[in-house]
């Protein structure tokens, strides 16, 4: 089975930190964050995978060739530009697009999800699987009662972004992304078919396709999760990292 880590971003929210290290390489718990997604995906029976690189790239080239992970794990190179997060799908479209459905995760979410239910709770049919929860923030996913994603708001800004005019939040299920997706492979092809450029964000993307193409949110029961984007959050990774170690 396939996944695709991203790894690539600049992390210029965990600064200084990452002023001489790629976010990728952030310790907690002793060990690397991409380590502990590696170990993940792994345990989960993911054998190819592919990193997408580009912030200190050779940095984190050098850790995958010595990590000893059990699996095949290939460098999807970002190094001349940093596409984003469905640019970089895009470009590692060669690792990605022979074969089903591939998980993408972002190498700063620490969670004590169980990817094999959630690989299991994709529908036929569907272009992408989203984990959502019920984490408080300011931006949210937008779902229908069948949880097919209709959106996106931002509740700061009072923002409403939708392929539908005039859909009211206030009657849809509303939903935090987790940086954890179920893709099927047939998104290439709506890549081509949208004329997507070689640098976009995917939830750009997503709020467009799902007007056309069945994408759904799933929010697994009691999950924990934490998002490792930026210093503050570095004490709870800790408290979650050795919590879910311990059980």
């Amino acid at each position: 089975m396939k996944a695709m880590v991203f790894a690539a971003g600049l992390g210029t929210r965990l600064k200084p930190i990452t002023d001489s290290l790629p976010k990728a390489l952030v310790p907690v718990c002793g060990r690397p964050l991409i380590a502990h997604v590696l170990d993940k995906l792994c345990a989960a029976g993911y054998d190819e995978i592919v990193v997408n690189v580009h912030h200190f790239a050779d940095k984190i080239k050098d850790y995958l060739a010595s990590g000893g992970f059990p699996a095949h794990i290939s460098i999807s190179d970002e190094s001349d530009l940093l596409r984003e997060t469905g640019g970089g799908i895009l470009h590692a479209r060669p690792f990605l697009e022979d074969g089903g459905d591939f998980l993408v995760h972002n190498v700063d979410i620490i969670s004590d999800l169980d990817l094999r239910w959630f690989r299991e709770q994709a529908q036929p049919g569907a272009l992408a699987t989203l984990l959502v929860s019920r984490r408080k923030t300011q931006r949210y996913f937008l779902f229908d009662g069948q949880m097919r994603l209709v959106g996106w708001t931002n509740l700061a800004t009072g923002e409403v972004r939708s392929p539908y005019p005039g859909l009211d939040p206030s009657k849809c299920r509303r939903y935090a992304f987790s940086g954890i997706h179920n893709i099927s492979a047939g998104i290439f092809r709506v890549f081509d078919d949208y004329g997507c450029p070689e640098r976009f964000p995917i939830v750009d993307f997503y709020l467009k396709a799902c007007a056309d193409h069945p994408i759904y949110g799933v929010v697994p029961p009691g999950l924990t999760v934490v998002d490792v984007g930026k210093l503050e959050t570095l004490p709870e990774a800790e408290k979650i990292c050795r919590s879910i170690l311990t059980t």
